[in-house]
């Protein structure tokens, strides 16, 4: 899980309502991932463009992969395909920032696996709507001494100048 559901399964209860489920996996896992969605699409979705049941050059040009019901035109799940030499995560905001993906995937109670705190709010910061600065202010408290630095070095390479810089 990625984004406000992993900050809901970090906290261990949901702090809000969401308005999809986002997954992150490896990019080179999105054809496994394809084959347990048989009958539905998968459009690309980047730059304000969507691209319907994307061709492999709209793939590559973007990270976030939306699952359609083609029936109802619904969708379903937001996939992002992270890039990767690996087992090892690369930030697509920074391919300085490597992490092994041993480290950055914790799992909840249930075993639910989901991406680091930490990690989830550095892309949180990108845009930082009122959701994602209730996500920030509900996690902060929440975070190792270890978690609260790897952050704020992160934000400082990735969004120097950042104002939860000040919070951390």
């Amino acid at each position: 899980m990625a984004a406000g559901w992993a900050v809901d399964l970090f906290l261990g209860e949901q702090t809000r309502e969401h308005g999809d489920i986002e997954i992150g996996i490896p990019d080179a896992s999105f054809p496994e991932v394809r084959r347990h969605f048989p009958g539905y699409v998968f459009d690309a979705a980047g730059s304000g463009r969507i691209w319907e049941d994307a061709p492999p050059e709209a793939l590559a040009a973007v990270h976030q992969t939306w699952l359609r019901d083609p029936a109802t035109g619904l969708y379903l799940l937001d996939v992002f395909r992270e890039p990767h030499d690996g087992d090892v995560w690369i930030c697509r905001r920074d391919e300085r920032i490597r992490l092994p993906y041993g480290e950055i995937i914790h799992h909840d109670h249930d075993g639910i696996p989901y991406l680091a705190p930490e990690l989830v709010l550095l892309f949180k910061a990108k845009h930082a709507r009122d959701k994602d600065r209730r996500d920030f202010d509900a996690t902060v408290p929440h975070l190792t001494r270890a978690q609260r630095e790897t952050l704020a070095e992160l934000l400082a390479r990735v969004h120097p100048g950042h104002p939860w810089l000040e919070d951390l």
